[in-house]
């Protein structure tokens, strides 16, 4: 009984301790911003300075939008594209990886392209389409588009054979072993690859947004490196960071309602 106590209480005090280390980590950055900032102003401002810049985003917006309306032309890129990308991406590595003859046509030629960063079709995307929204959009769709279909390549091959034989046995047809038992056991490897193609999109779209954009927060960075205005800079990229962050914890909360059986850590 007392060991039982006894590892209760520990189990305890870990999950203290563990709830308040991420909290310590951020506060240990702070200072350690503030130190930086204090020795070379030159190169890091201050956090009242950065506060300063951010309120005066809302005072004086640039190109007409304040500071939550360039993270809402970001984020409305990245939708965009993952939208487009998850129904594509999606139901070409569902075919790839159920059916042998679109694998022997299609496989090759996806292998052949996958190891190409996204940020490489810019010069391309940019001689054929120009700097508009199209082009934007189309390099975060390939950033996006990727990841969805080798995840979802991987999840549809990795199913145990016992599942699809228990389910011929009960004479399940083609759709049925497909629709109920393949796709259900390959969906925590999709979503495996729709975090990273979410991530993945939020990096291409502020690398895209550095190439001719007029709004978004790659746009700002540009702005500030232009301008010389550090705070601007830093402003962007603690709402870069702090949107991904969102965006990791709206994607994994949505993988434990669309897949409540596969065990969270």
């Amino acid at each position: 009984m007392k060991d039982i106590k006894k590892a209760a209480l520990s189990e305890k005090v870990l999950n203290t301790v563990y709830f308040i280390l991420p909290f310590l980590s951020l506060s240990l950055l702070f200072l350690g911003w503030v130190a930086i900032s204090n020795a070379r102003p030159d190169l890091f401002p201050t956090p009242g300075r950065v506060y300063e810049r951010f309120i005066m985003l809302f005072q004086r917006p640039v190109r007409g939008l304040n500071l939550f309306g360039h993270v809402w032309a970001s984020l409305k890129r990245v939708l965009y594209a993952l939208s487009a990308a998850t129904v594509i991406g999606v139901s070409f590595g569902l075919a790839i990886g159920w059916n042998r003859t679109a694998r022997a046509v299609f496989g090759t030629i996806f292998d052949f392209f996958r190891p190409i960063p996204p940020l490489a079709w810019i010069p391309l995307i940019t001689i054929w389409f120009g700097i508009g929204e199209f082009p934007k959009v189309l390099i975060v769709f390939i950033g996006c588009f990727v990841p969805l279909v080798i995840n979802t390549d991987i999840g549809i091959r990795m199913i145990d054979s016992l599942y699809l034989d228990v389910g011929r046995i009960f004479q399940a047809n083609k759709r049925q072993l497909f629709m109920e038992i393949a796709l259900p056991s390959a969906l925590p490897t999709i979503f495996a690859g729709f975090r990273t193609a979410t991530g993945g999109g939020w990096l291409c779209v502020l690398a895209a947004e550095m190439l001719g954009a007029r709004e978004g927060l790659g746009f700002l960075i540009i702005r500030g490196m232009e301008s010389d205005d550090m705070a601007l800079i830093f402003n962007a990229m603690l709402c870069i960071g702090v949107t991904g962050a969102m965006l990791a914890y709206l994607t994994f909360y949505l993988e434990r309602w669309v897949c409540p059986w596969k065990p969270n850590r």
